[in-house]
């Protein structure tokens, strides 16, 4: 593999696995646990 070739692949790797850290990060700051009334609300 070229020198150009591994750089594009790190940084597509890093969008990536970053991109997903963050959905991680951002889903553990702001998850609530739902009350019971609101679980089976929709059922």
């Amino acid at each position: 593999m070229s020198t150009t070739a591994i750089v594009m692949m790190v940084v597509a790797m890093l969008v990536i696995w970053g991109g997903l850290a963050l959905a991680i990060l951002n889903l553990t700051r702001s998850a609530e646990t739902p009350t019971t009334r609101e679980v089976h609300r929709d059922l």
